[in-house]
Order: structure tokens, then sequence, then C-alpha cells
């Protein structure tokens, strides 16, 4: 009996990540699939209104029915995409079969960032489910390493030990294992190469039969806030009671002071489930977690960039160039060759660091090439009620434009403007804004809008 697919996720989906989704959970029930070209497709009621729905066409199995695609957000540490295999729309909150967590980033371009800073998403969804099959996938858009780092290596034997699946990375099962004590979980981690003078090294430690320490810096811009220390050390704990450690764990070196624990801290949140101590403070009394791991999303400005952009490359031949919807992963520039390249986030990073804040690069939260008439469109996202700081946010682009966008894309024209999610207005004043969706699904164009945004509303009342 076929069944409908559900993939609920923060982040835009992309088709190629959604093929390697719908294969896996075929082959793992031992179905048979064939995929054509993959096509996501808003989905529209009878008065032309946008359902909030997307449909994924392009695929046939002998298990699955139809495949759906719904916008949801999460709490603060959040696994990109649920997977449900039902034909009814899942109740919000409801346990998924699969959590599954994306990166594109290989251990070439951050040691920490493709293992590390990730890992904390897996622990956390653990508070609520006990039975969901955890998974990290790798969409690389650049070349795997050939020989990984120490820390890579480490990373992955941790997320292995866990019981996460790696998917998109070619691992040799001699060296990318699982740990099988403690006792070599430490060893290993000991027989890394140290941290630079200077550094606060990562060090564990069994100091006695009833205790181990962690060290690692946590204090950043005076918060608890070092990201990729927050996943090495929530990965490093939950291994160490995955491995049957059942005594004493306790951060060293962390450099926080006790007004930096606070129960809201995705940290300090991880630390009371896994019973982390921090050394010299006090964990709060009482931690409160929310009631759901997840909800439909309904509120954020996303809602409004995510379908500019999946509306563009199912309707028309224009196409994304680049993507940094709010709350999700920071894609790369795609150059005019097909190459990706990554965007920096400062014109001058030493006088940033420094403390000149002008130093920085505004980047839009979506750019499209319209290749039917040679234009480039960056938007700024925006909820309806901050359309004011959107239209202000315009101005900010030109470094952007001058150093990136025009060399690669030199004979295009290039028009600035904003999309909004919410309210239910259906006129738009102010002309720097392109387009606004509704809460009701309605699709407002501004008198000014990109001749791009036009042709998806005809496209849509065509059908």
């Amino acid at each position: 009996m076929k069944k409908d697919l559900w993939i609920l996720t923060e982040e835009r989906p992309k088709p190629e990540v959604v093929k390697t989704i719908i294969e896996l959970f075929v082959n793992d029930r031992n179905g048979t699939i064939s995929v054509s070209e993959i096509m996501i497709a808003p989905l529209f009621d009878a008065d032309h209104k946008f359902t909030f729905c997307y449909e994924v066409r392009g695929v046939n199995s002998s298990i699955i029915s139809k495949i759906f695609i719904k916008t949801v957000s999460g709490s603060s540490s959040f696994c990109d995409f649920l997977l449900f295999y039902q034909d009814e729309e899942p109740s919000e909150g409801a346990e998924p079969l699969y959590a599954i967590e994306e990166t594109k980033t290989d251990d070439s371009e951050s040691r920490n960032t493709g293992v590390y800073q990730r890992a904390s998403k897996f622990i956390y969804i653990g508070k609520y489910f006990s039975n969901v099959q955890k998974v990290m996938l790798y969409n690389l858009q650049v070349k795997q390493k050939e020989i990984p780092t120490a820390t890579y290596l480490f990373g992955t034997r941790m997320l292995l030990t866990l019981g996460i699946r790696i998917i998109g990375k070619n691992l040799d099962e001699t060296i990318f294992k699982p740990f099988s004590s403690v006792e070599e979980f430490v060893a290993v981690k000991s027989n890394m190469r140290k941290a630079p003078n200077g550094n606060i090294p990562i060090e564990i430690t069994k100091v006695s039969d009833t205790k181990i320490t962690i060290s690692g810096r946590l204090i950043k811009s005076n918060s608890l806030g070092h990201d990729p220390n927050i996943g090495a050390l929530s990965l490093m704990s939950a291994t160490l009671r995955k491995l049957g450690w059942v005594k004493d764990i306790e951060i060293t070196r962390h450099g926080l002071s006790q007004c930096h624990v606070k129960p809201t801290n995705k940290f300090i949140k991880i630390a009371s489930l896994l019973n982390v101590s921090l050394e010299g403070l006090s964990m709060p009394s009482r931690i409160t977690f929310k009631e759901t791991y997840w909800r439909y999303e309904k509120t954020g400005e996303k809602l409004g960039t995510i379908f500019v952009h999946l509306a563009t490359e199912f309707f028309t031949n224009g196409i994304a160039i680049f993507e940094n919807h709010a709350g999700s992963e920071k894609g790369y520039l795609i150059k005019r060759d097909g190459t990706p390249l990554p965007l920096p986030k400062y014109t001058d990073r030493v006088a940033y660091k420094n403390g000149d804040h002008s130093q920085i690069y505004f980047i839009p939260d979506l750019i499209l090439y319209d290749r039917d008439r040679n234009e480039i469109i960056n938007i700024e996202g925006k909820t309806y009620a901050n359309k004011g700081k959107g239209i202000d946010e315009l101005s900010n682009y030109t470094p952007i434009e001058n150093d990136f966008i025009k060399p690669e894309y030199k004979d295009c024209r290039i028009k600035r403007t904003v999309v909004l999610y919410g309210s239910n207005e259906t006129n738009i004043a102010e002309k720097e804004i392109g387009l606004l969706l509704t809460e009701a699904g309605k699709i407002v164009l501004g008198r000014d809008a990109p001749s791009l945004f036009n042709e998806i509303k005809n496209e849509i009342y065509k059908r």
C-alpha cells in the first residue's frame, strides 16, 4: 500500500538533496524508485492562492504515492529535515521517522563546521524523540578532501558512535568506525596534535575513577556563544555517555562567569540533558524546554523568499544564484560558469575585528538571475511589519554588487527589491517592494516589480 512522504524543513529544499533523501527512504524499505528531473512545485487552491505546500515531481516509487514539502520551524537546535510516511499531514510536534542534518561544508573548507558545529542538533532532538533515525547528509559543492584531517576523523567517529548515519561522503570503514570504549576515546583525543600556544586546547582527561574533565573555551563576545566548541564539547560529552560513562563530566577552562549561565542557552540545555557541569559555576536549578520540537512556520520572512525562489525555478527560466534565507544555511554565489564562490563576511576582516563594523558585506537574502531578460535581482526578505527596514537595507548592496556580482555578470542589469510575507493587504504603495505573499497565500505585486515576478504570477493564473 503506497503512502505519501512528507518532508518538513526549515531550509529551502534543494532538488539534489530531496532526491538523496527520497532514495535513502525507499532503499531502506527495499522499494523501487526511478527519478527523472526533480521539480518542486508550489501548490495553489482554486482561487490561485498559495497553500504553503510544495509537491515533488519527477519521482516514481513502488511505495510512495505523492511527496509533499512544508516549511517548519523548531527550537534553538533543530535538524534540517524531518520525514513522515503517512497519507495525512503530520500533526505539529509529532515524532518523525528520520531527522536529517544537511551541510555543504567539507573538511577541506572547515574542520569544525562540517562536524562539530552541527552535532549538538542530534543530541538536542533526543530530548523529544527516542526512536527517530538520525542522518548527517553531506551535499558537497566542492571536492571532498582526499586525506581527512584528524579533527574531522575524530568528529565523524563520534557521530558513528552515537548511531548517526553519514551519507554523501566516501568513508574508509577501516578508519571511520565507532569508538569501542571510554579508554580508547580518551587515548585517541590525547594523541591528536595540540592547539597552538595561546589557544585553550580541547583536552579530555580522566582525573579519577569518578570524574572526566573536558577543557574548552565557550566564551565569545562576552556570552556563551562559541559555536564550534559548543558543538565539540556537546558531542564529546554525549560520546562519553554513549560509551557507558555515568559519573561526573566537567567542562574546564571555559572562560565563563556565572552571569553567562542562562537556562535559555542551547549549550546549557544540552549540558543539563547530559548531566554535565561547568567548573566553578552552578547550573540553573530549573531548565525548561519548549513543549514540542517543531511547528509549522506561519510568521517568518522566509515564507516569502523561499516561495519566490522555488516559484522562479518552477515557473520560469530564471535561477537563484545565491540564497541566504532567514534561519537557513548561507549558500554560495553561483558564478557565470556554474562554479560556486563563497562570499566573504567582511570587506576588511582585520578592521572589523578591531571594531570597525562598517567593514562588513551586506548580502541579499536571495539573488535571482533572470536569464531571459539578462537581469540580476537582489532581494531583501522581510515580514510585512518590517517593510521599512527592508527598504532601508537595499542601499547596502553596492559593495557586494561591485566586488562580486558585476565582475561575474558583466552585461546584466541589476535590480534591487523587497519581498514581504505577512498581513492581508491587497495593495503595495512603496515602489521598492516587488512582491507580498499574504497570510492567506495571495500574491500581490508592486508597481515596479521585476518582470520575472509578473511572469510568475501570470503562469500561476494560467493553471
